[in-house]
Formats: structure tokens, C-alpha cells, sequence
């Protein structure tokens, strides 16, 4: 079996070697920077020593910067007009890795490392890190001059298939990319207060989410009291929640998904045959075919609307422009 998942990895190594996608190309900064990588993996490896957390909040961190005018740093741009503030925005977290990253970047490379792109090495690191996949990362982004809360449209624990649908085409993401890029979510966490409305007054019945199994119900509610702290973390993983594994689909498939979004990807029959094949096993198969398929979702999620060439600049410091 190790060498099944061997032979799937060099088949990927092989696969996003070539990847160049608007503009971007693996191994950017060959030449202008060559420690960038390196630089930006021990950086972020430092950081998940201490919290295996932050993991998911760098891989969200990145996805929450590409949703909003493309894959430009915006979203690590400070102040209290700036995009970070919006609201779906105030749980975001790992800015300090990535700030970390850019000082030890402009130390050896003066202005030649964006910090878009750091955001994407610090996602595909954070990810291995994890016991996931890795891939080689189309570099050569650079940063945005706008950063505003105004007008984000990203997705949202409450939103239906149809929603999230039509916020990924936006895009240019299709369903398989939709389901891919949510298994993220066998990493991350969430609060009480973003779906205890299902374990109490789902559609304000006063009553369940009838979609969440009963044994799975009675474990959430032990985390998340009915007047409990809506602050308090919950894994949106059950099983291995820093593990990057298809266990995330399977809960799916279960009646186990924690955020309204995620479970009613198992009710739509398009979504649903995409959740199914990639919840078959844990490490089988269908496990590997994830750890393919979510390297490809990625490089395709960080080309979206990026900024290369003379576009944009290359910030000095990362929470501000020049």
C-alpha cells in the first residue's frame, strides 16, 4: 500500500511540475531568491511546532485571499477599513507566520518575495505538514493595492450547494474544485456560535438539524451548551483533526459534518457522488485519489485573478502597503 501511495505521489510531483497558470510558473524565485521556499517552509514549520492549528488557519487565511479580488495579499493588508476586518474575516489567523516569513525574506532578498506568494507556500506547506499532500507551487504573484471590507462575497456556513456553487463558479471553480478545496476542512475548527443553531432551534423549530446523526448530536451539544461560550473552538474533523485525511468526507457521508455548508454537500446528488468517492477509505484508493485531486484544486484556486508582470508591487512589509 505504500508503494501504491508512493507511485500516486511521483505521478503528482510530475503532474504540478509543469503547472504554469496565469502567468505563474513553479520555481519563480530560482534565480532572484533561491532559498524563498526554504525560507518559508522552515518558517512555517517553526510555528506548527508550537500549534498544529495553524495549519488550517494559513491554508484559510490563503482561500479567504484569493475569494476577494484574487490572489493578492489583500486580505494581510492592516487597518479598520481594510479587508481583514470585514466580518466572515475576524477569525482569520496565522498572520504572524507569514509576517515572520517576510521579515527573513527581506533580509536575504530585499523586495523580491510577495507576499501573495508566501501565502501560497505557507498553505502547501502547512498542508504537508499535516500528513497531506504536497505540490510544487506556481510562484511570481504580486501584492495588490487595495484592501477594502466592503463587497466580500465569500462563503458562509450557512449557505446551501446552490450558493457555494455559484460563489465557486464566480470564480471559475466547479463543483469537484468546491468539494475538493472544502475537505480542507478535515484540519480546520470553528466556533460554538457558527452552528449551534443546529443542535438547538435549527430553522427556529426549536428543534435539531435533522441531518445530524442522533449520536453525533449528543457529542455536540456536550462541546457546545445550548448558553455555553460561542467562542469555544469545536474540530470540524471529529476523528483526526490534525490529519489531513478524507476522514472529513466520511463524517460527511455520516451525518457528521459540523457546519451546516459541509453536510448539505451530502444532499445535493452532484456534490454528494464527489463527497462518496472520496469518503470510500480511509487510505485506500479513493484516500489517494484525494491527496491528487486537492494539489490540482489548489494550484487552480491560487492562479485566481492574480497579479504579475508590472501589476501590483512587492510589499516590504506585509500588513501594509509601500
Amino acid at each position: 500500500m505504500e508503494a501504491l501511495r508512493l507511485f500516486f505521489m511521483v505521478i503528482l510531483v510530475m503532474a504540478t511540475s509543469v503547472q504554469s497558470q496565469g502567468g505563474l510558473k513553479a520555481g519563480f524565485y530560482s534565480s532572484s531568491c533561491p532559498g524563498a521556499e526554504a525560507i518559508v517552509r522552515s518558517t512555517v514549520e517553526s510555528h506548527f511546532k508550537k500549534d498544529p492549528t495553524v495549519a488550517a488557519g494559513l491554508l484559510r487565511l490563503h482561500f479567504h485571499d484569493c475569494f476577494v479580488q484574487g490572489c493578492d495579499g489583500s486580505v494581510l493588508i492592516a487597518g479598520s477599513s481594510a479587508e481583514r476586518s470585514a466580518l466572515p474575516n475576524l477569525g482569520l489567523r496565522g498572520f504572524e507566520v507569514i509576517d515572520d516569513a517576510k521579515t527573513q525574506l527581506e533580509a536575504s532578498c530585499p523586495g523580491v518575495v510577495s507576499c501573495a506568494d508566501i501565502l501560497a507556500l505557507a498553505a502547501r506547506d502547512s498542508v504537508d505538514l499535516s500528513d497531506g499532500p504536497s505540490w510544487q507551487v506556481p510562484t511570481g504573484r504580486r501584492d495588490g493595492r487595495v484592501s477594502s471590507s466592503q463587497g466580500l462575497n465569500l462563503p458562509s456556513p450557512l449557505d446551501s450547494v446552490t450558493v457555494q456553487r455559484q460563489k465557486f463558479a464566480a470564480k471559475g471553480l466547479d463543483d469537484h474544485d468546491l468539494v475538493t478545496l472544502v475537505g480542507a476542512h478535515t484540519i480546520g475548527q470553528t466556533d460554538c456560535q457558527f452552528f449551534r443553531y443546529r443542535l438547538y432551534n435549527f430553522t427556529t423549530t426549536g428543534n435539531a438539524d435533522p441531518s445530524i446523526s442522533q449520536s453525533f448530536l449528543a457529542q455536540l451539544q456536550t462541546l457546545c451548551p445550548k448558553d455555553g461560550d460561542g467562542t469555544k473552538r469545536v474540530a470540524l474533523d471529529i476523528d483526526s483533526q490534525n490529519k489531513f485525511d478524507v476522514s472529513f468526507f466520511k463524517n460527511v457521508r455520516d451525518g457528521k459534518g459540523v457546519l451546516e455548508s459541509d453536510q448539505r454537500l451530502w444532499e445535493d446528488a452532484a456534490t454528494r457522488n464527489i463527497v462518496q468517492n472520496y469518503a470510500g477509505t480511509i487510505r485506500g484508493l479513493l484516500g489517494f485519489r484525494f491527496d491528487f485531486e486537492f494539489p490540482k484544486a489548489m494550484i487552480k484556486m491560487s492562479s485566481i485573478e492574480v497579479k504579475t508582470g508590472s501589476d501590483g508591487e512587492i510589499r516590504k512589509i506585509c500588513s501594509k502597503f509601500n
